[in-house]
């Protein structure tokens, strides 16, 4: 896995509207860094990067990145609560079903 990507895994899940304007800045740089295309693997785990809301339109930087992995996306491992409905997003744009419960 590239270092880009390593180091936005590294700093967790995007931050919400709270945020201070260079928290969110820096998010967005660390984004602008990763070039595309990305690879499956790295998809995967940029899927476990979603915070509860948008963040001010980077979730969806966050989804148009992880779209460029060429073939299928490997499934991302559970992004937890904080990811709000980014995971179903994704599996929705992916053409996977919802998982039963």
């Amino acid at each position: 896995m590239r270092t880009e990507v390593q180091a936005f895994v590294a700093d967790g899940p995007l931050p919400d509207w709270n945020a201070s304007e260079e928290e969110i800045d820096r998010r967005e740089r660390q984004l602008a860094a990763i070039s595309r295309p990305v690879a499956p693997e790295e998809a995967a785990a940029l899927a476990t990067c979603f915070g509860p809301d948008d963040c001010y339109g980077l979730a969806w930087t966050l989804v148009h990145l992880i779209e460029t992995a060429p073939g299928p996306v490997p499934q991302p491992v559970d992004p937890g609560p904080e990811a709000g409905d980014w995971a179903e997003v994704l599996r929705a744009r992916w053409g996977r079903e919802h998982p039963t419960a």
